[in-house]
């Protein structure tokens, strides 16, 4: 008699058996609709961005989630990173927009989930493409500890080809990490003495990077939970970029959208009682576009700790009532710290606007 194999590996899940679809449904809920306009008006694009990120950070939770619950039941996820996000085309308020998510790769306790955006018209109206790097934690607080995952298995060209993207993805990020670091090269040197040299002259009435800048406060309740004893992530991206949008108006002179996130990193949890300060800053314009800084620094209950949570970059384009871009006046950084966010946000922006400008 074939004994009976009693610690059997749990069977292999492919990524197609991770998909998820959910659709906001626009079109046919008009109270939902109102809450995502920007204005009662009939304008393009007249879509509340930040609203869409809370979602998507929350369709990504559910998708790994579900992965995660299989092997482990009492498991969480958390959202340890958002990869850069391009807009590709505008959205319209009034028609459903469709989520389709799926696991592309499983690491050892860490999850990417990818997440196509659509509006389903004729031709179908691809929105963005996102990734959210998520990982599964056990126990609660301080106690809490990673937990080790299956990987998926990978059947067809598309999966491999998917997880192939996920590693390179974050290759690409640790080399772009590499090249904000190194120093100024002789070209973006003479752009920073530049910069400078225009405030000294006669008359200089340039926007002073200084000035450009917006803050709030905000006190962290149960409402805003999500995990146990933990705030939502996707309130504070969405709370940091419509910050952000409003500190981009400061350049933009007719209609600042926005047309790419770059890459959020989580690095604190916030927990319920803290109090959160939200810094937002324009750092960088070229042409028609807006770069603003956003960080999150959380400040404990008790005040004994304080650390950053999340630093954003979201890049704006300026824009007229048909969508046609229009240029923007430039900044000017007027000490170290602004020429080093300047300098980071050009090279940054260098690495996106082929992709922008295809778009």
């Amino acid at each position: 008699m074939k004994k009976k194999n009693l610690h059997q590996d749990p069977p292999k899940t492919r990524p197609m058996d991770t998909s998820i679809t959910q659709i906001l449904s626009l079109g046919s809920d008009e109270a939902l609709r109102r809450r995502f306009m920007v204005l009662n008006e009939p304008i393009p694009a007249n879509i509340r961005f930040g609203l869409l990120l809370e979602i998507l950070d929350k369709v990504a939770e559910e998708t790994a989630l579900n992965y995660v619950n299989r092997f482990h039941p009492e498991a969480r996820v958390v959202t340890a990173a958002i990869d850069n996000i391009l807009v590709r085309n505008p959205v319209d308020v009034t028609k459903d927009i469709v989520f389709k998510a799926r696991i592309n790769h499983v690491g050892r306790s860490s999850l990417e989930v990818g997440i196509r955006v659509e509006q389903q018209e004729e031709p179908i109206s691809h929105i963005a493409s996102c990734y959210f790097t998520m990982v599964a934690r056990s126990g609660m607080g301080e106690e809490a500890v990673s937990v080790t995952l299956p990987p998926l298995e990978y059947a067809v060209d598309i999966e491999l080809e998917r997880a192939r993207k996920t590693l390179a993805r974050r290759d690409d990020y640790k080399q772009q990490q590499a090249v904000l670091l190194e120093p100024p090269s002789r070209e973006e040197y003479q752009m920073l003495t530049g910069l400078h040299a225009a405030q000294e002259a006669l008359g200089f009435a340039g926007l002073l990077t200084g000035r450009l800048t917006a803050d709030s406060w905000e006190m962290m309740y149960p409402e805003q939970e999500n995990v146990p004893q933990k705030i939502f992530g996707g309130y504070l991206i969405r709370r940091a970029f419509e910050l952000s949008s409003i500190c981009s108006e400061l350049v933009a002179p007719d209609r600042s959208i926005v047309v790419a996130v770059n890459r959020i990193n989580f690095f604190q949890p916030v927990r319920m009682g803290d109090k959160l300060h939200y810094t937002s800053r324009v750092v960088y314009t070229n042409d028609c576009f807006v770069c603003v800084e956003a960080g999150i620094e959380r400040i404990s209950r008790d005040r004994t700790s304080k650390a950053l949570s999340n630093l954003c970059f979201f890049t704006f384009v300026n824009v007229d009532g048909e969508l046609v871009r229009r240029p923007v006046p430039p900044v000017y950084p007027t000490n170290y710290a602004e020429d080093a966010r300047y300098l980071a946000a050009h090279r940054s922006h260098q690495s996106l606007v082929r992709h922008i400008r295809d778009i």
